[in-house]
């Protein structure tokens, strides 16, 4: 397992806010996870990421290379985090869970829901989060719909 990173700087950005080269650099690293990685073909640009509402949040390595990624959609009076990850090279460090912090408390108080791959239920539920519905596949992975507040 890696060692323990020390807190690493949380990036935070609106769609406009992004400058174009790191914002290719976040969708490449969201599709080698999301699409190469776990072989899930599916559109993964879509449309959200520009909403003026979409916060994007990362961390960064020495070298300006995003590590870890998430973002925080709003969809009404709640928030919805999704598209978590870690890049290989920097899983078991703590980079996901400084973002999870990060998005909460930009979020405030108000309440958050987000769709937990089945093998990370525990690790959610860790940070706050109870099961909200029933189990579901999606793109040939087990979710389950989660809440905080």
């Amino acid at each position: 397992m890696p060692a323990p990173e020390t807190p690493s700087a949380v990036h935070s950005a609106s769609f406009a806010e992004l400058e174009a080269p790191m914002a290719y650099r976040l969708w490449a690293l969201r599709e080698s996870v999301f699409v190469v990685e776990q072989d899930c073909p599916y559109q993964e640009l879509d449309g959200r990421d520009l909403e003026p509402a979409t916060r994007h949040l990362w961390c960064a390595d020495d070298a300006g290379e995003p590590t870890a990624y998430l973002r925080v959609l709003q969809d009404g009076e709640t928030a919805r985090i999704g598209r978590v990850l870690t890049r290989p090279d920097h899983r078991g460090r703590g980079l996901a869970a400084e973002l999870m912090h990060a998005a909460h408390a930009e979020i405030g108080e108000r309440p958050v829901v987000l769709d937990a791959q089945a093998h990370l239920v525990d690790w959610y539920a860790a940070l706050g989060y109870a099961p909200s519905g029933r189990g579901f596949v999606e793109d040939g992975i087990p979710h389950l719909s989660m809440r905080r507040g």
